[in-house]
């Protein structure tokens, strides 16, 4: 486990954060200390090490995967509502871009993994959902429709900013240091264990989810402090949703 920060230490507010940090500060970065030491039990779960080491069973990351595409109908969703809440074309655009590889590379990568798990149809379009992933489409549908802009952006962010971060760290820590461009998975895994992580640490997604850090870093501090408080809990509980995702797929695995 890295050094995480203890959330005591980091002020409540943005403006005395702000005050105790020699330069900028990012409102994003606020928000991450803020949601430690679950910020870092997300990002360094025993799930994701086991994924790149290759070690993780498949019954546990089929349960995963079969969660993790229930979920990604909403997530669509809330980035569709995202796309009528950004403030201009400049922020409609990387959207949109994102949604067209969800529904397309991303859609096509379960696809196949579902086919090579065996999955059956009815898990792969309407499967029982676990108490993670209906508190997960719950938060979700709430932080949309009950909020605005910066609300929306509050669960996404760490939802995306979570997954770059393991993603990168894992084929960084497992994948072939010889090999040319950014960090790849090793090409011994599975290829539903190698493009899941690859997926996450490629460039394209790293600079999305850094600009979509951008707009909730631009948005936060203009917010009353009610409503940057509102949008600390809802980041907080994405990072403690995520974890509680990650141990849900274990204890299906019997890990």
């Amino acid at each position: 486990m890295s050094d995480a920060a203890d959330t005591a230490s980091v002020p409540e507010s943005f403006g005395a954060y702000t005050a105790e940090i020699d330069g900028e500060a990012r409102f994003t970065d606020w928000l991450r200390e803020r949601s430690e030491p679950t910020w870092s039990a997300a990002i360094e779960h025993s799930f994701v090490d086991e994924l790149g080491a290759g070690t993780l069973s498949t019954d546990a990351y089929t349960a995963y995967l079969v969660q993790d595409y229930a979920f990604v109908d909403e997530l669509v969703g809330a980035f569709g509502h995202a796309i009528g809440q950004a403030p201009g074309m400049d922020s409609k655009r990387p959207f949109v871009e994102f949604l067209e590889t969800v529904t397309d590379e991303e859609n096509d990568y379960f696809q196949r993994s579902f086919d090579a798990l065996d999955v059956l149809e009815v898990d792969r379009i309407d499967p029982d959902l676990t108490e993670p992933t209906a508190a997960f489409v719950d938060l979700l549908g709430r932080a949309v429709h009950e909020g605005g802009y910066a609300e929306t952006l509050a669960v996404l962010v760490p939802a995306e900013w979570i997954y770059e971060t393991w993603a990168t760290a894992v084929a960084a820590e497992y994948g072939d240091p010889d090999a040319d461009g950014p960090p790849s998975a090793g090409a011994d895994l599975p290829f539903y264990y190698a493009e899941w992580i690859d997926l996450h640490a490629v460039e394209p997604f790293c600079e999305f989810v850094d600009w979509l850090r951008g707009e909730l870093d631009a948005v936060g501090p203009t917010l009353s402090p009610q409503r940057q408080r509102r949008v600390e809990r809802l980041f907080g509980r994405t990072v403690a949703l995520e974890v509680a995702f990650f141990d849900s797929a274990l204890e299906v695995g019997g890990e």
